[in-house]
């Protein structure tokens, strides 16, 4: 975890039941999303000499919960629980009755020292494991930089086999 919250002996139960919330809480509300699956690159050709877009494209990676306005308060616990990413609030304007409220870790460094760590040591336990994989393996070829050419970019794109 990232946070300042304690860690050692004295707070251990809270921190069993937690984690184990937290887990299975993102097993049933998160969504690790990044570009290699056909989302998250943005065609920025008219950059490709500023520093990240050398290929023509800009990426994206994130790892959000998202609960409506009611539930909320969930989400403040997960803010607090990883000491790291923000709350948004999407003000509806449609037909719907509440806003919806995401929590967004998006920062390459808090993903790679703290969401990525924290789902290694604590899998998830469903079909969303196989995504937080592929998640972790295109953040790490983002982060050493293979998608600032186009074969590495072509290749940072392709779904890893397994």
């Amino acid at each position: 975890m990232c946070s300042d919250n304690p860690v050692g002996a004295e707070n251990q139960q809270e921190r069993l039941i937690t984690t184990g919330w937290v887990i299975g809480f993102v097993d049933g509300e998160g969504c690790f999303s990044i570009g290699c699956f056909s989302i998250g690159f943005v065609r920025q050709p008219d950059r490709c000499r500023r520093r990240g877009y050398k290929a023509g494209y800009q990426d994206f990676h994130r790892f959000v919960v998202t609960q409506g306005a009611r539930s909320a308060g969930s989400l403040d616990e997960l803010h607090s629980f990883f000491g790291a990413g923000r709350i948004y609030v999407n003000r509806r304007q449609d037909n719907h009755k509440e806003d919806l409220h995401q929590y967004i870790v998006g920062r390459r460094d808090e993903l790679s020292e703290c969401i990525v760590p924290f789902f290694r040591e604590h899998p998830l336990r469903t079909s969303k494991q196989e995504d937080f994989e592929k998640f972790a393996l295109c953040l790490g070829k983002i982060t050493a930089g293979e998608h600032l050419s186009t074969a590495g970019l072509s290749r940072s794109r392709r779904s890893p086999r397994r």
